[in-house]
């Protein structure tokens, strides 16, 4: 007996009133019986308080038993025709299994799962078959976050529907030639399909909490009618181990979401071996949602134990269910009844009492809770009808359920993808798939005719939940109409003299003519993470408010200033704390509402550029997935733009991260003119046009004289340069100076330089974006590569050069990386020098920090020079001359290493 057991056999014995024991749980049983549960929980909950104030010692537990937390009695059974439904899930278990198995005979190195599926195809086909709604009339549809894994067994499904074709199963992961199917749930690959990618693995229970709270969002707002929708998330239970994954519990739990319900698949394993081999990740995660403020529902065990249980008078079982630890549970189901018998019930002697008159095949045969339809109905019901808080179910399965010895509950079975011909007949015997054995070696599809009352069902089913799922749509039903740039007209216009103002605040003013703006006005998302007043955005508390589904429940402590903080059940602004990851998923929610909820919303997520790319690059990679539509605004941004915050602030390589999101549209504007066109064109791309791109746009919080918008250069500055000013035509040098963000000013003051002191003339260019120069150049290789008989295209970049004189110089406020994009496109025999901030960022002024990092007017002077020496148009010693004249220190260590 355990050390467990033996615990608590002493308790019971040490009783020194056994008699007042039972009269008291006599007393609860009756309470049970005749007044229900509620009635039980009221009267315990009020002993327990009384017993706290009268200094008692209650030690907590937000743990519950080891069993089902519905009772058997109380299971609302599946209405469905089980028969058939079992039949369903059994071949679209062997088709799925058809589907990975012969993908991996023909190209071994394609890949694929089929044990996340096999432990979840009960509860899949439960939802699928009798909770899920499809967008209809009358209801917005259900959105669905798919554990990624699974996606073989939703394919196997769609095949049955007649929505898949045999000849996409034979493409499973060959996607190139436009015939395959998305190893895992790609909206990007599979537009018309996937609603939302959940991986890498974490994101998407993080993503469903925001999403949640955003259809309560456009509900308290008056833009949809979301009342009745539900957000379902699959994830694993090792999945759980992501920070994301458990990241947002709280704030689903704060916020009432109870249109929220995340089900976790608690198979036990994940890739490498057991998820807690010597704990019970159940009762761990319980715990963790429990005091989270979660409806928490446990589906364990299956109908075979409910008769065990309910001779369990003791308690015995129940002990022994709660001190076996997952890996041998893990090990059980690897091993046969015998197995079982001895290890697990042979634990206690009233245990092998119980079973006694049991056969092994009996005992194997008592199965886990998330492989029975009716206790998956019934946790699937509760969690429909829960009220107030969001809901939990903790499924207990088998990983590779029905896989036999090649996986079935084995270390190996995440990555089994390849079944030998002995497990492909007995997976065909076990599940009764009417496939003969001389068809076997082929592991031909199954699917029926048409007119099978299985597959009629099937049909029916999902007619009655208004149609099929997954499923998404592509475009939005509504059209909205932007305003003309000349709604802009503050920030397009020359500063008055001496008057000056940053990007960010030519952001805000654009940000704010929007919101006024009548057809648009109300589909602004304002998305904030603890910094509106670094970016002066702190006025749009009052204006829009700050939404709260309670609403203001204080007076705020600023309510006699003009910007105070303002609370509104209809709030406009999302204020998600320091949260970067949530902003980003709230940002995801909204940029893809013209999908999920037939809205069009435009969402401006606006962060600290080091605090945005960086740390939630992944869900941007997702963003690009998921086919979002809204703007990233990365304040502060660049190396030496935000002073006096340091290493881990300054911004100097996000830029190079959003160029390898491919529907990502990056700018690095200078001017608030170039602010203005930029965020009008996006405009008219997403919504209006609906083209499936995403704006990163970064400001800076240096002030500075404003030029105003040049007519006829709009054209330029969205494809990613222009001429911003001519140099002298009479000097007798010339140089091209090229620069972004903040930086560009630097090469306009090096301007004035080359021409007071040396008598060199440079046109100044601004790049506000690099990375489409890149692309556009990238985009004209390729077309020459396969039209060698056509007339050669020549890249945006290069046709704006080629005319231009002397060597070019390029400066950002980025790693030199960003500014080499483009180096394949500056015209042959040009010389082309490019001036980054490499290294980590620091704490000082600008002045001091651009002089370090060495991207200053003086430095970009001296690599002017420098050039035109290289080209033997000036002696090497006026490059010494200036060396000297700028005070720059030749030994000076290099900023890359310090």
């Amino acid at each position: 007996m355990s050390a467990q057991l033996d615990q608590l056999t002493a308790q019971a014995a040490n009783d020194p009133d056994s008699l007042e024991t039972k009269e008291w749980l006599d007393a609860l049983e009756a309470v049970i019986e005749f007044e229900g549960t509620d009635r039980a929980h009221y009267l315990l909950e009020r002993l327990v308080d009384l017993a706290r104030r009268r200094g008692a010692q209650m030690p907590f537990s937000s743990n519950t038993a080891y069993v089902n937390t519905i009772p058997a009695h109380l299971e609302e059974h599946c209405p469905g025709n089980l028969e058939y439904e079992e039949r369903l899930r059994s071949w679209m278990r062997w088709n799925a299994m058809a589907m990975v198995v012969k993908a991996n005979r023909a190209d071994g190195d394609l890949g694929g799962h089929l044990s996340s599926f096999a432990s979840l195809a009960n509860v899949l086909g439960i939802g699928f078959n009798h909770f899920w709604k499809a967008p209809s009339e009358n209801h917005g549809g259900d959105l669905l976050y798919i554990q990624g894994h699974s996606s073989p067994g939703v394919y196997a499904r769609a095949f049955l529907e007649g929505r898949l074709t045999e000849e996409q199963l034979l493409n499973f992961r060959r996607e190139v030639d436009g015939k395959g199917l998305s190893s895992y749930p790609h909206p990007k690959l599979m537009p018309g399909f996937w609603q939302f990618p959940t991986v890498s693995m974490g994101l998407g229970p993080l993503m469903a909490i925001y999403q949640a709270r955003f259809l309560k969002y456009l509900h308290a707002r008056s833009i949809a009618d979301t009342e009745a929708r539900k957000v379902w998330v699959f994830c694993g239970d090792g999945e759980m181990d992501e920070p994301e994954s458990m990241g947002a519990i709280g704030m689903a739990a704060r916020e009432k979401l109870d249109n929220l319900v995340m089900v976790v698949n608690c198979n036990l394993q994940r890739l490498d071996g057991p998820v807690r081999g010597n704990g019970k990740i159940i009762q761990e995660l319980e715990a963790d949602f429990r005091g989270a403020g979660w409806n928490v529902v446990k589906v364990i065990w299956g109908p075979g134990w409910d008769a065990l249980l309910a001779k369990d008078k003791d308690g015995i079982l129940q002990r022994v269910m709660m001190e076996t630890v997952d890996g041998e549970y893990q090990n059980y189901k690897a091993k046969d009844g015998a197995y079982v018998r001895k290890h697990f019930f042979g634990k206690h002697p009233e245990l092998l009492k119980m079973v006694a008159n049991m056969t092994d095949d009996d005992i194997w045969r008592l199965t886990r809770g998330g492989h029975d339809p009716h206790k998956i109905y019934a946790a699937f019901k509760n969690a429909q009808e829960n009220k107030g808080s969001p809901t939990v179910l903790l499924v207990k399965t088998v990983k590779g359920f029905g896989m036999g010895k090649s996986g079935e509950a084995r270390n190996t079975a995440h990555q089994t993808k390849k079944l030998d011909d002995e497990a492909i007949r007995e997976m065909r015997d076990r599940f009764a798939i009417p496939i003969p054995d001389d068809k076997l070696a082929e592991i031909p599809f199954f699917k029926p005719s048409d007119d099978a009352p299985e597959i009629k069902y099937l049909h029916e089913r999902r007619a009655a939940l208004g149609g099929y799922l997954p499923s998404r749509r592509e475009q939005a039903d509504e059209k909205l109409a932007v305003p003309a740039l000349e709604t802009f007209k503050a920030v397009l216009e020359p500063t008055a003299a001496g008057r000056e103002i940053s990007t960010t605040q030519a952001y805000v003013r654009v940000i704010t003519a929007l919101l006024k703006d009548k057809e648009i006005g109300q589909r602004i998302v304002p998305i904030l993470v603890d910094e509106s007043r670094t970016f002066g955005m702190e006025g749009l508390f009052r204006q829009i408010g700050i939404f709260n589904q309670q609403g203001q429940l204080y007076e705020p402590v600023d309510k006699d200033q003009v910007m105070y903080y303002r609370e509104d059940k209809a709030g406009q602004i999302l204020q998600e704390g320091i949260n970067e990851a949530g902003g980003m998923c709230s940002w995801i929610a909204a940029a893809t509402s013209y999908s999920s909820n037939n809205r069009v919303m435009i969402p401006f997520y606006t962060f600290y550029s080091m605090f945005g790319m960086q740390r939630v690059g992944d869900l941007v990679w997702l963003a690009g997935d998921i086919r979002a539509r809204g703007f990233l605004m990365g304040g502060t941004a660049g190396r030496t733009t935000l002073n006096g915050e340091g290493l881990q602030h300054e911004d100097g390589h996000s830029h190079v991260i959003a160029a390898t999101v491919p529907n990502c549209i990056p700018y690095d504007p200078t001017y608030g003119h170039e602010v203005a066109v930029i965020i009008q064109d996006g405009l008219k791309r997403m919504v209006e046009k609906q083209e499936d791109v995403f704006y990163y746009i970064t400001i800076m919080n240096e002030n500075y004289e404003q030029p105003g918008l040049k007519p006829g250069t709009e054209e330029g500055i969205l494809k990613g340069m222009y001429l911003l000013k001519e140099g002298d035509q009479n000097a007798a040098h010339r140089v091209q100076l090229m620069g972004s963000g903040t930086i560009l000013r630097e090469s306009e003051f090096a301007a004035e330089l080359l021409k007071n002191d040396w008598n060199v003339a440079a046109d100044v260019w601004s790049c506000p974006s690099l990375t489409l120069l890149a692309r556009d150049g990238q985009d004209a290789d390729r077309w020459n590569l396969t039209h060698p008989l056509e007339a050669p295209r020549l890249p945006y970049v290069t046709q704006l050069l080629k005319d231009t004189q002397g060597p070019i110089v390029a400066t950002t406020d980025y790693m030199r990386m960003f500014a080499e994009q483009i180096r394949a496109y500056i015209p042959n025999g040009r010389t082309y020098k490019v001036l980054g901030t490499d290294g980590f960022g620091r704490s000082d002024s600008r002045v001091k920090l651009r002089e370090f990092f060495e991207v200053n007017r003086y430095y970009i002077t001296v690599a002017a020079l420098k050039s035109l020496a290289e080209e033997g148009k000036i002696p090497a010693s006026v490059v010494q001359d200036a060396i000297a004249k700028y005070g720059i220190d030749p030994n000076k260590p290099n900023p890359v290493t310090q």
